[in-house]
């Protein structure tokens, strides 16, 4: 391997996006239009269910269509798991998000479709949005994190920027989808996402992949995205055969001959991913040759997945069960305009992007004074942020209860602002810390279980939004209030481990010239 300071010299001419390597920009904008998509249904799949027949919705229940988002959303970051295997283990990173895009692409032409051919073929739709994003997330991020030798200074601040490609998508795509769905239907607003992700599909392969090829040649190393860690034998066999017995399952669900029952499949999926994710990471830890160190970065790793998914608990909320306090019980109206509903699914990319550069600016500059906070101390800020989110809708839903038709857009507002901080503090950090402390013939897998704290969170999140509604008026206030409580305590308890984790990530050593840990450099 390389040393950090060849990586480096090797890497000074490749500084074509704002000072970082070339192929930053085309993986950024490919993220972007792919996130495009995603956020585009998003916000649309909870309101179209659970509206009426008569309004052209599938006129499910609140509860049903909250836990039908949220086994879409964790299903779609479970798939990482699976996805991330397959990228180390037969197809590489290109060709799984190559692939991965071209299957997202048929999930949305199917949801664009299904105007005509009916409700089955829009879970079709969802079915191969969860597949193919299975094989696209976590790859692209590993990608990103193949562009930083070890040591490069310019890794935090690439994954900052790729994390603004992913808000800019979100930011601008419920602003057009709920366009589209107010003036044109449904179906046009999930059609756009389909184009994104065809956009997405054709910077992929006509500049991302060229330009990584380009970068790898100038450091004059091979392109270890271009094919799997480990070639492993008759895996494609093994997935043509689940693959058929999925599709099996599938068409007799969609004939009625196996009956569904969302909130069972939630409720029980949730157990699952928790037990499912510690028997991985303890398979991961034990059973794959690592050494010392790398288990030690394993452990870490597992500490911050516990973290994140009581903080995607309470933000996946946003799609569920603050759409629909949006859609019922706040007052949209500017003049003579009403705001469509999805377009408060906006307020958090907007933050984002506006926040950035402030939080750019800050973590160097108290890094410079020695006040930077280390990765878990960022967790925990991020946990305390959302839980004062939480609170705001507490407030909020008091006066709802108290007699006010429709509460001011300020409270929700301000509820998604502060979940945006705790975003900022955690998120990021997240997908940096992940890509580093990785063993490298496990990347994809780690990442994957990184993800897995998203599919816990939606799941959760969509169990609780479904009692968003005017039949359970009064559970508002404590809904909220235990969403709180939940956080303060999860940051109580990772406040006492933070010494223990800081000595963990203290052993990985010096990783870059300045001889500071990977632990303060995130």
């Amino acid at each position: 391997m390389n040393t950090s300071s060849d990586n480096i010299a090797r890497a000074k001419g490749d500084h074509g996006f704002f000072g970082h390597p070339r192929a930053l920009g085309p993986l950024f904008f490919t993220e972007l239009w792919e996130r495009f998509s995603y956020y585009g249904i998003r916000p649309l799949l909870v309101l179209f269910m659970a509206a009426t027949l008569q309004d052209g919705g599938l006129g499910f229940s609140s509860t049903t269509a909250s836990a039908i988002v949220g086994i879409f959303a964790g299903t779609l970051y479970l798939a990482t798991l699976p996805g991330g295997w397959l990228a180390d283990n037969w197809l590489g990173q290109q060709r799984a998000v190559w692939y991965g895009s071209l299957i997202i692409a048929l999930g949305h032409l199917c949801i664009a479709l299904s105007a005509l051919l009916g409700a089955p073929v829009f879970f079709l739709g969802l079915a191969f949005i969860v597949a193919g994003s299975g094989l696209f997330k976590t790859c692209i991020s590993v990608m990103v994190g193949t562009l930083y030798g070890e040591g490069d200074a310019r890794r935090d601040g690439g994954f900052a920027i790729f994390y603004m490609g992913i808000n800019i998508g979100g930011l601008v795509a419920p602003l057009i989808t709920g366009v589209l769905m107010k003036q044109l239907g449904w179906h046009w607003g999930f059609g756009i996402g389909g184009i994104g992700m065809l956009v997405a599909l054709a910077i992929f392969r006509l500049s991302a992949v060229p330009a990584m090829k380009r970068g790898d040649q100038l450091r004059n190393r091979e392109a270890t995205w271009d094919g799997p860690a480990v070639k492993r034998e008759g895996v494609g066999r093994w997935v043509a055969g689940i693959m058929a017995v999925v599709a099996v399952a599938v068409g007799l669900t969609m004939a009625g001959y196996i009956p569904l029952d969302p909130v069972a499949i939630a409720t029980s999926m949730t157990t699952v991913i928790i037990v499912c994710a510690l028997g991985y990471f303890i398979f991961l830890a034990f059973f794959n040759g690592l050494s010392g160190e790398e288990r030690l970065r394993v452990g870490v790793c597992f500490l911050l997945v516990a973290a994140a998914a009581c903080f995607w608990a309470s933000f996946e909320q946003q799609p569920t069960s603050y759409n629909l306090f949006g859609r019922d019980f706040t007052d949209r109206m500017i003049g003579d305009f009403q705001i469509p509903t999805v377009w408060i699914q906006s307020l958090n990319p907007f933050f984002i992007i506006v926040l950035g550069p402030l939080f750019g600016w800050l973590w160097p500059a108290l890094g410079r004074r020695g006040l930077e906070p280390g990765s878990p101390m960022k967790f925990v800020m991020g946990l305390l942020f959302a839980a004062g989110g939480f609170g705001l809708m507490v407030l909020a839903a008091q006066r709802v209860v108290g007699g006010t038709e429709a509460v001011s857009l300020w409270w929700i507002t301000g509820s998604i602002f502060l979940l945006t901080l705790g975003e900022m503090c955690l998120s990021p950090v997240g997908l940096s810390s992940m890509s580093a402390l990785a063993p490298f013939k496990m990347r994809g897998q780690v990442m994957g279980l990184w993800f897995t704290a998203s599919a816990l969170g939606n799941l959760v999140a969509g169990l609780i939004g479904g009692h968003v509604n005017p039949e359970e008026i009064t559970q508002l206030p404590e809904l909220f209030g235990r969403c709180a409580l939940a956080l303060i305590i999860c940051a109580a308890a990772l406040m006492l481990l933070v010494p223990v984790m800081k000595r963990y990530l203290g052993h990985l050593g010096t990783i870059n010239p300045k001889g500071t840990t990977a632990e303060q450099t995130t």
